[in-house]
């Protein structure tokens, strides 16, 4: 079956893009949430920004530390910062659909809590939009930046994926899996998200694909945790990839 991009996409290239709206997921980061929030914060951007922050029922008091962490950002740097606490635990995905909906910017950047993605890579990220190349842009650990060296099977798997996603797409990204993606507001007006978990990652990769979307990638930095140190997904999330693949590339 040929993939066939949509003509449905059509942005509006007069416009000018004023905000940066950073999209925070967290769940059971309090050794690193802060140090995360304050480098966002503090990172150099060409647009004004809001961090929109969204905790995921955080259990190991991540959830009890957020609200004094904001109060202290927004005196000590008269940041705009909104904080949203979900009920229970839901998953990435549906955090990240919850940080939309209270995104106001005209550019969207999903931000990892962990700290192994670097705030400072947000003007290379940014670039290709501001100078009107792209629509979406997506980060690459692989090529260029300064990366740790870590789980061989995770980086065979990683590409594996993105080379099967890439195959029923026709687009050749890199890193398909990748924290960050930035993009232009109109991709959440002109799609739905439905993931809740990293099945967003493949979600998203296919559906601006599909979208016609212009793509581009740029190297970042990136700075990998082992288990022991926090890193949360599995194998079982590997798998889950590829029937998101599937799913969303012929199902939806």
């Amino acid at each position: 079956m040929k993939f066939i991009p949509s003509r449905r996409f059509v942005i509006d290239q007069s416009k000018r893009l004023r905000r940066l709206s950073i999209v925070l997921p967290v769940y059971n980061e309090k050794a690193t949430v802060a140090s995360t929030i304050e480098r966002v914060l503090r990172a150099e951007s060409p647009l004004e920004r809001e961090l929109v922050i969204v905790d995921d029922f955080s259990r190991d008091g991540t959830r009890e530390l957020l609200p004094d962490v904001v109060t202290q950002m927004r005196r000590q740097l008269g940041a705009q910062i909104e904080l949203v606490m979900h009920d229970r635990n839901r998953g990435k995905g549906a955090a990240l659909r919850t940080g939309f909906k209270h995104a106001t910017g005209d550019v969207i950047l999903v931000q990892d809590a962990d700290l192994e993605y670097d705030p400072r890579d947000y003007p290379q990220l940014l670039e290709p939009i501001l100078e009107g190349f792209a629509d979406v842009v997506f980060g690459n650990r692989f090529h260029g930046g300064s990366h740790r060296v870590l789980y061989f099977w995770h980086y065979v798997s990683n590409q594996a994926l993105t080379f099967f996603c890439n195959v029923l797409t026709n687009v050749n990204l890199t890193d398909m899996e990748v924290g960050y993606k930035v993009f232009r507001r109109e991709v959440l007006d002109a799609v739905q998200f439905r993931s809740d978990r990293f099945g967003f990652e493949p979600e998203f990769t296919i559906k601006v694909a599909r979208l016609g979307c212009r793509i581009y990638e740029v190297p970042i930095r990136y700075h990998g945790r082992t288990y022991e140190e926090g890193k949360k997904i599995t194998w079982r999330d590997g798998a889950a990839a590829l029937w998101h693949i599937v799913r969303f590339r012929f199902f939806e």
